[in-house]
């Protein structure tokens, strides 16, 4: 008898190909998440579960799914799964590691200049008529000798360090994990305090994981050290920034603009996380520039996420350590 893998999100049919040999398959057809009981329901026949962006899993799930062995996750970030829980009870998780940062570095920089060049604003006046020429408006905030604060220099934080080269930014970055001196010459970078790059940066972009020590490293104080005039990027993790706190900034005008990616609510482990994105951020048009999560939205980048994503779990059911694994099941 064959093992059970569910896929929890579409997938292409080629990438379930060579799956099929070994495993049977219960895919999700479409591209929104099934219903919880739907869910829950094919999982506790799983195997192996290859798992999405909307997906969670925590130790009272896992006490459901007696069967399961392997969490695939077609993702990089893996902070709505109980990877403690998962290894006490002998699930292998493995994530893609690489696939994501081109495009979501290449995100962060259009909202960069999205939110500096005021193009929502741009846009709107135009549908709206009110554009009849060139007029002196919407005057913004260019990347070119603007100062760039990079928060955390990970694979993500150094592709948008790579590609801010050409803007002519000057680019200083701040990382409690580790220095980078061997791309500091490469990449025109600085190693400053985190206090002294939200003080200088025109720009502060988040390109850090979720964790305990993360959550809400952008509070209420912390932005206080920003200028009033600095744009706040967030590509990462919403739980990154305070978003009350970011709201507030925007109504009191200590803060110059909000571009984010990704939001509070989306953080599914958070038991305390927001229903809905705070409502001062959503108000003003103006200051912000929010995308729904569009940093993996590549097709031919999804494509080979759920392809990386199902080798793993071939590697695995064929006997061997998948190369994405993150933990070593008791």
């Amino acid at each position: 008898m064959l093992p059970t893998v569910v896929i929890t999100n579409w997938v292409h049919e080629g990438a379930l190909e060579r799956l099929k040999r070994v495993a049977e398959i219960i895919a999700n057809p479409e591209r929104q998440p099934w219903p919880a009981p739907v869910l829950e329901a094919h999982l506790r026949k799983a195997d192996a579960v290859v798992t999405f962006m909307p997906d969670r899993i925590n130790e009272e799930d896992l006490r459901k799914f007696p069967r399961l062995k392997l969490i695939s996750c077609a993702l990089k970030g893996y902070d709505n799964f109980d990877i403690t829980a998962c290894t006490r009870r002998g699930i292998t998780v493995t994530i893609v590691e690489d696939l994501l940062t081109i495009p979501s570095a290449e995100l962060a920089i259009g909202l960069m200049i999205g939110l500096g060049r005021h193009l929502l604003q741009g846009d709107t006046a135009v549908r709206e008529g009110k554009f009849h020429g060139w007029r002196p408006w919407f005057y913004g905030l260019g990347l070119h000798g603007s100062t760039v604060g990079l928060i955390g220099l990970g694979t993500i934080g150094h592709a948008i360090a790579q590609r801010l080269l050409g803007f002519g930014s000057n680019q200083i970055y701040y990382d409690s994990r580790k220095a980078h001196s061997d791309l500091e010459q490469k990449l025109r970078l600085r190693l400053v305090p985190l206090e002294e790059l939200l003080s200088q940066s025109d720009f502060v972009v988040l390109s850090l994981p979720l964790t305990l020590d993360t959550k809400h490293l952008i509070n209420e104080s912390r932005l206080k050290l920003m200028k009033p005039s600095a744009l706040l990027i967030n590509p990462a993790r919403g739980s990154l920034a305070d978003e009350k706190a970011v709201g507030a900034a925007l109504v009191e005008r200590t803060l110059g603009g909000y571009a984010a990616d990704v939001f509070e609510l989306e953080d599914w482990a958070r038991v305390d996380r927001p229903e809905t994105v705070d409502s001062r951020i959503l108000a003003d048009r103006n200051k912000t520039l929010l995308t729904p999560h569009l940093g993996s939205a590549v097709e031919a980048f999804r494509r080979q996420i759920a392809e990386r994503a199902i080798e793993n779990v071939i590697e695995f059911l064929e006997g061997r350590r998948p190369p994405g694994a993150i933990n070593a099941p008791e």
